[in-house]
């Protein structure tokens, strides 16, 4: 017998503020506890996989794609760090890495040995292996995974739950024993003093916001840990590290709008941590250290105030590090150009940007007399990224990077500073009868509301036939965040049945510069949901697609997007996949006592004290917004353990949209009942979700067959 839909009990609860009173029916499922929600979540999960039975076999055809088109055992490019390589092995039928080191044969050894994947190296050394720590668990994520500068311990933490809250343990490398040393509900990474008996570490608030920074010393208990930093404030968020010549160590406050950087001489753990600059309201920056012509510098990126001109788009200056404030520019602003990122080298610098929406790499050269020549290193792709790999040595002679494109699979090159050479040490292997050669990536634009030309990119099978496609539409846009081309093998199992893949560049992201970001967030936020429909309009227009065959693609922030979408122009699309999705942005924003909340004030506006930012808010927000009309296909997932956003948000958009939409279109929530943010954890379990989505996908285009 056919189940029906679940369909949730009201419970009228009001919510009042600045004049307006809604009334909220469902709040009642946010009680996770509560053994009703738990039996109505287990409903929808049930409908769910009712409703999508028959694509069983074809998700299963999907997963076996995915498996056979990756090479399960196989190995990382080592990364050289003092003494050792550094890898990482997957083995076949294992869902998690095995991490390894084998010894270097001598001082100027930076050729990475060859890898035979299964094979061990000559004085292989098995420092953590990811599957033994994940026995007898539902789920398990790595959190800190960290060196020793001598090569003699390891600090690593995990997570078994998904809530992002992690235990701390050490290892001592040359017994192999597990140091008594635990320390529980951190928050991941850990970073080493120089002198390998001091370790730093995070701690969340009740928000789940990273505000403390601790110093443990090995052998001690944690009850004599010393707090290093704290910060009271909100809106800011702690982090902590080392800069790349080991020599400092750095801790990081930064708010969306606001950083601040303190220092500390690493061979002197016990000692005070000092400001680089003092945070002002903001202003963004971030240092390097770097030696240049013998004396420590700083490598200064920042947005303040140049000439009378904010430099949104950042600037690059040098400073002595003994008075930051004393700068002298390097690179000017550009209004074409993004400054992301200064790596410094003892011997090069290495600039990171984005131009033309693509990321680019160039190289520096430091000479005696300061600075070289800069090299651009260009890939000859139309889309492309290029971005560092895993560097951590300050006086090696080559540079890791990484580069991919929607068509071609991740490689991983060494670039030789002194001569230039790019040296290919590994290209993702992809098996079967995979060729770059049959599928095409293109750039395209379309036009907004407001006239703004919006950057998409194309990606399909070669010689497919022209005329409206199935076509997935992905997009994002918050937080600055760029999403760039890469290569995804799952995605193979829709080009090869016909899907036109697309991303939707729109503003909120950071592919086109700061300018961007800012004119997608806050009081303009609604420009990323009106620059996606233009898009899907678009490819509507040209031909490309048709509106019963194109489905919407977004997660978390992006599952906003998909929410406001859904309100906005249901009619352009066949369905709507939405991961862990922001629908419910107005009542979470208003609660300061959920996680992370102040922070996200600087990205959506404070609608608890700024009535015109309530009002705006709920004029977009999906939850709020739900009308009496016909809705596309709607798949919803979500996680129970979710801290960033709360299952309840697509929880309760569900039970609203069943109990008000019009039409027959199928509604579904899916629940995973022991994951986090990032959905279940283990390749083989997240290559089955995948499987499942785009079954999902296939079947709501008509291209399951």
């Amino acid at each position: 017998m056919s189940l029906v839909p679940p369909v949730a009990k009201k419970v009228p609860t009001e919510r009042t503020h600045h004049g307006h009173t809604f009334v909220d029916e469902y709040e009642w499922l946010r009680d996770k506890d509560n053994a009703e929600v738990v039996a109505y979540l287990e409903a929808e999960n049930a409908y769910t996989e009712e409703q999508t039975a028959h694509l069983e076999p074809l998700r299963e055809k999907i997963f076996q794609e995915i498996k056979s088109r990756t090479q399960e055992t196989d190995m990382s490019v080592p990364t050289r760090m003092g003494t050792w390589w550094y890898y990482a092995r997957s083995v076949e039928g294992k869902s998690y890495n095995v991490h390894c080191r084998c010894p270097i044969a001598d001082d100027g050894d930076w050729t990475p040995p060859n890898l035979t994947p299964g094979v061990e190296l000559d004085g292989e050394q098995i420092l953590m292996d990811g599957n033994l720590e994940a026995e007898g668990h539902d789920f398990f994520s790595l959190g800190a995974f960290s060196i020793s500068e001598d090569g003699t311990l390891l600090a690593y933490s995990v997570d078994i739950v998904g809530d992002e809250r992690y235990t701390l343990r050490f290892k001592n490398l040359e017994t192999g024993e597990i140091l008594g040393d635990e320390i529980p509900d951190t928050a991941p990474g850990a970073t080493w003093a120089r002198d390998h008996s001091h370790v730093f570490y995070m701690t969340v608030d009740d928000s789940w916001r990273p505000d403390t920074v601790w110093r443990h010393k090995l052998g001690t208990p944690q009850s004599q840990d010393v707090s290093v930093f704290h910060e009271p404030d909100e809106r800011y968020w702690v982090s902590v590290g080392s800069t790349r010549s080991e020599k400092y160590l750095v801790i990081w406050v930064g708010s969306k709008v606001t950083s601040e950087g303190w220092i500390l001489e690493s061979a002197n753990p016990e000692g005070d941590f000092r400001v680089i600059i003092p945070r002002r309201e903001g202003v963004e920056y971030g240092a390097e250290h770097a030696v240049i012509g013998g004396e420590d510098r700083f490598l200064i990126l920042h947005n303040d105030v140049v000439d009378g001109v904010k430099a949104e788009n950042f600037v690059l200056v040098e400073a002595p590090v003994s008075d930051p404030t004393n700068m002298t520019t390097l690179i000017a602003h550009s209004d074409d150009v993004r400054l992301e990122e200064a790596e410094a080298f003892a011997g090069h610098i290495v600039l990171s940007y984005r131009r033309e929406a693509l990321t680019r790499v160039a190289v520096w050269p430091l000479t005696a007399d300061g600075y070289g020549e800069r090299h651009e290193i260009d890939f000859d792709e139309e889309l492309f990224s290029i971005g560092m790999g895993s560097n951590p040595e300050w006086a090696q002679p080559t540079i890791r990077l990484g580069f991919t494109s929607f068509i071609t699979p991740g490689q991983v090159y060494d670039y030789y500073v002194a001569s230039g050479e790019l040296a290919l040490r590994k290209s993702q292997p992809v098996l079967g009868d995979f060729d770059a050669k049959n599928y095409v990536q293109r750039r395209d634009w379309a036009v907004a509301e407001d006239g703004t030309r919006i950057p998409l990119s194309i990606v399909r099978r070669a010689g497919a036939p022209e005329g409206p496609a199935p076509l997935l539409l992905y997009g994002y846009g918050s937080y600055e965040a760029s999403i760039d081309p890469s290569f995804s093998v799952a995605r193979l199992s829709l080009l090869d049945r016909g899907v036109v893949f697309v991303v939707a560049h729109v503003r909120g992201g950071g592919e086109m510069g700061r300018h961007w970001y800012e004119n997608g967030k806050t009081l303009t936020k609604k420009n990323t949901f009106t620059d996606f429909v233009s898009c899907a309009r678009h490819l509507i227009d040209t031909g490309v697609t048709a509106a019963d065959r194109m489905v919407a693609d977004g997660g978390s922030a992006g599952g906003l997007l998909m929410g406001a979408v859904a309100n906005l122009a249901p009619e352009l699309f066949a369905g709507i996949l939405a991961n862990v999705p922001f629908v419910d942005p107005l009542t979470s924003i208003l609660d300061p006592s959920l996680p992370l909340t102040v922070i996200e004030w600087d990205e959506w506006g404070n609608p608890l004290h700024n009535k015109a930012v309530y009002e705006y808010m709920h004029s977009y927000s999906p939850y709020e917004n739900v009308e009496a009309k016909d809705y596309p296909a709607i798949l919803a997932i979500t996680s129970i353990n979710d801290t960033r956003v709360l299952y309840v948000e697509p929880a309760k958009w569900v039970a609203k949209l069943r109990a008000t939409k019009t039409g027959d279109a199928p509604l579904l929530l899916k629940t995973e009942m022991s994951a986090g943010h990032g959905g279940v954890s283990g390749r083989y379990e997240k290559w089955k979700e995948v499987a499942f989505e785009f079954a999902w996908v296939l079947d709501t285009v008509g291209a399951a067959n």
